[in-house]
Parts: structure tokens; sequence; C-alpha cells
């Protein structure tokens, strides 16, 4: 199944390169309904998250298993870092906002992503694309309030303070999972370790229809061949008129959904996912949007159903993000002193079914605050009886001792 990588990945980089960005040559003006809102986004914050994507995109490839399909969401775990950036400070900020490619004036960077939020979700009408956030913290755990309440003016983000002693809060966490992407995402935390204190996470939810929906009758079996063999499948089928552009080692094909204003870019390598992947950058994809035409193209898309669930912390490690995960990490403005607190997990489950009527699409990022392993020091205040002894430390010869009763 390696060949569906590109094509499924792809919708997730045009949802979040395409939608913020309306006046680049990926976007054909008369083919969109605007969004005024959205046109306040910098373009070159498109720019900024569509690298953030590529370069995510192409690590989280290299250490995933050669022969397994995947499905990852550049979006939602940049918001989520950017909630993590609020709280981080030193270097700890450094590498988390050069991996992210946001201004570290985070009066800026927090308000490109409180538009974002609240006016992405606006961008087509009859496309539902939802961006949930929240916080969760042990209620015993002293949370700065600045950062709370940064969290929600900037990224609208429920604040919950809970028993994590209690079996029932992974359930709740869980049910905010589900509830904030319509079902397709039940269950994000079996367990909460007694060193988590905090858990950040990003809920990303999208349901479109084509804007022209294959027809059933035109779908048929179909021989898949993937790098593990070949597999009998549901292989929808059209011949309209789409966009379509021929690269180098790719073929490329646009698939609008709704108004226009979404659309999912299927890639078709001419050999290897791989190399295909290797050659996208921000520039490769400025010109593949500029180089697409609409022309008559015979389309042939599986009907298929995947959920995926992946551990990130390696690939943000291979993106520069080090110290956050180390003992030495700074994330003083969560909770002071500097070195108390460290990110222990960064994971994302995904889901995304794609039929003849259009694309429905899920993704959770849950990023876990533990305590770090930095010793908790002993407290002695004689504030009560006590002893003591003066010795001689070469002949360990002890010269006094003595009880201390009253004073």
């Amino acid at each position: 199944m390696k060949t569906l990588k590109i094509a499924i990945l792809a919708a997730v980089c045009s949802v979040a390169a395409a939608s913020c960005d309306n006046k680049g040559t990926a976007v054909d003006p008369n083919t969109l309904k605007a969004n005024n809102e959205l046109k306040a986004i910098p373009a070159t914050f498109s720019d900024q998250t569509s690298e953030f994507a590529f370069d995510f995109w192409k690590k989280h490839n290299t250490i995933e298993e050669a022969d397994k399909s995947y499905f990852v969401s550049p979006l939602s775990l940049h918001i989520a870092l950017g909630m993590l950036l609020n709280g981080a400070d030193t270097q700890t900020k450094e590498e988390i906002q050069k991996a992210l490619r946001v201004s570290g004036d985070m009066a800026t960077t927090n308000g490109i992503y409180k538009d974002l939020i609240d006016n992405l979700p606006l961008s087509d009408p009859k496309v539902k694309n939802t961006i949930a956030n929240s916080v969760w913290y042990r209620n015993t755990f002293k949370v700065e309030p600045s950062y709370l309440d940064n969290l929600k003016t900037y990224f609208n983000a429920g604040v919950f303070g809970e028993n994590f002693d209690d079996k029932a809060t992974v359930g709740k966490i869980n049910n905010w999972a589900s509830d904030n992407t319509n079902g397709k995402i039940k269950k994000v935390l079996d367990e909460i370790k007694s060193d988590q204190i905090l858990f950040l996470m990003n809920a990303l939810y999208f349901k479109g229809d084509w804007k022209t929906q294959f027809k059933e009758g035109n779908t048929q079996n179909a021989d898949f061949t993937g790098t593990k063999g070949v597999k009998s499948v549901k292989m929808m089928n059209m011949t309209e008129n789409v966009k379509y552009a021929k690269r180098d080692n790719y073929q490329a094909v646009e698939l609008p959904y709704g108004d226009g204003n979404y659309v999912m870019t299927v890639i078709l390598p001419d050999k290897s996912t791989d190399a295909a992947l290797a050659s996208l950058s921000v520039t490769e994809w400025k010109q593949l949007n500029g180089a697409l035409q609409e022309q008559k193209v015979i389309v042939g898309l599986p009907k298929f159903t995947l959920e995926y669930e992946a551990d990130l912390k390696k690939v943000l490690m291979q993106m520069g993000i080090n110290t956050a995960f180390s003992d030495g990490a700074d994330l003083s403005k969560i909770a002071s002193p500097a070195g108390k607190l460290k990110v222990g997990m960064v994971k994302q489950n995904t889901y995304v079914g794609i039929d003849e009527k259009g694309t429905e699409a899920a993704a959770v990022t849950t990023i876990g605050v533990v305590l770090t392993s930095v010793p908790v020091y002993p407290t002695v205040v004689c504030n009560r009886p006590f002893l003591f002894v003066i010795s001689e430390k070469q002949s360990n010869t002890i010269l006094f001792t003595g009880k201390i009763s009253n004073l």
C-alpha cells in the first residue's frame, strides 16, 4: 500500500497550505468563494507551515516501516506544538520555534494561530472543518495562570483540572477526542502514569464531499499492486475535467471539495513514492500548483479507510526539538522553575475514509508533560529537638556530641 502514502498525505498538506494562502499561484480565484478573514493570514505563515509539513512528512517517512501505509496531520501537530511553545523558554523555546518556523514574538505568533483557528473552519460552507484544543492537568499540580490564560485566549482551549489518579479521567480525555472527531478517534490514552501532570491536545476534523462526485456504478474491483504484493480493491473511476500536471517524476490531479476552497492533490509517482516525496518542497509545491491546468482526465482512486497511530518523539528530535525531551527542558512558563518539567510523549492518532461521495479525516495530537528525574531535595529544618556531632575527618575522631532538646 506504499503508493497510497503521497495521495493520502497530499490532502492534508493541501488543507494546511492552500487554504492558508489565497493569494498564491496555488489558488484559482475563479473557482473559490473568498473568505475575507482568511486573507489576514500572512503568506509567509503559509510558507512556514508548508516547510514544517514537508520536513515532518519526509522525516516521518524515514522512520516508518517502508511497506506501511500511514496518515498524519502536520497542521494538528503544528498547533499542539504551538501550545507547548507558549510554555517554553530559553533553548527549549528556540528549538521548538525553529522547528515550527514561527516568530519568537509570541504576540505575533499567537495572533496568527488565533486567526487560523477561528477562520479556517469558515473557508468553505460546504465543507466541515473543526479545530479543537484542550489542556488537561493534574489538579494537585499548580500550573501558571498566565499560561492557561494564553491557551484559552489564543487557542480557544478548554482547560480541565482533573484527578489523574481517578481512572475515570482517562475516559473523559478519550471522550473529548471522540466528541471532537465525530467519533472517528475514540481512544488516545490507555492510562495516566504517575509522573504525567499535563496533556496538551489538538483535534482536527474534516468532512467534505467531492465537488464532482464519483459515480458508484463506475466503482469496480481492480488490482492494487503494492510493495508487498497484489490486492483486489474497490477502485472508483471518473473521466472529468480536473486540474492536472505532469512533473519530472510524478503526475498530479487536484480534486476539489465543496466550493473548491479545499482540495485533495493526488500525486502518482512514476517510480517510487520515496523519490517523489524527496522532490517535494515549498518551491516544488508552488510550482506544481502553478502548473496544474484543467483538462479531461481519467481518474482512478481506491475506496478505503485507514486508522493510524504514531509516536512522534523521534521525528521531532530529528527536526531539532531535543531539549524539551530532556531533564534540561525549560517549560518554566507552564510551571517554574526550569528543569522541573519535560515532554514525555508526543503522539498522533488519525483516521481517513475516502469513498465516492467524499472524504472524512480526523487527527488528535497529544503532548504529555511529565516531571523530570531531577531529585526532590531533602529539607532539614531544625525546628525541633536535634543531635549533633563535632569530629575530625582525617583521623575520624569524634570530639563532641550534643543533643538540643530546648533552646
